[in-house]
């Protein structure tokens, strides 16, 4: 009975889509990599970031719960990377989820905030203004 269970499991793992296990794709690896370790506002890479924002708002008495990271292709080198953060309000009464998504593109080494909470992330030029797309 162990066995069949094992077996089931690493069957599971091998098959189950990328999305699931980004390190099945190594393509899909080097995109969350690439954004992992993307400058961020504030900190040094938007991992710490994503971080810094869940450890202050745990230290502060709030709720917070972090999902798993998630990659997803879009096409050929460009990846979807995201997570989502559930937050407590301030009154402790309600949850809201905030998703943060940026795309990859592999080939141009570019990551392109997607979502508003992500954008929050990404820094600025010297204009203070965060740009859109990297400068060519």
């Amino acid at each position: 009975m162990l066995a069949l269970v094992l077996i089931g499991g690493a069957a599971y793992w091998a098959l189950k889509p990328a999305t699931l296990n980004p390190m099945a794709d190594p393509r899909a690896a080097d995109a969350m990599a690439l954004v992992q370790t993307h400058r961020a506002l504030g900190a040094t890479t938007l991992l710490q970031a994503v971080n810094e924002r869940i450890r202050a708002r745990s230290e502060r008495g709030e709720g917070v719960r972090a999902g798993e990271w998630r990659v997803k292709p879009l096409g050929k080198d460009r990846y979807m990377v995201e997570i989502s953060i559930r937050e407590q309000s301030a009154n402790k009464t309600q949850w809201f989820e905030r998703e943060f998504q940026w795309e990859a593109n592999l080939a141009a080494h570019m990551v392109i905030a997607v979502s508003v909470p992500a954008q929050g992330l990404m820094p600025v030029d010297d204009n203070q203004r965060m740009p859109l797309y990297p400068p060519r």
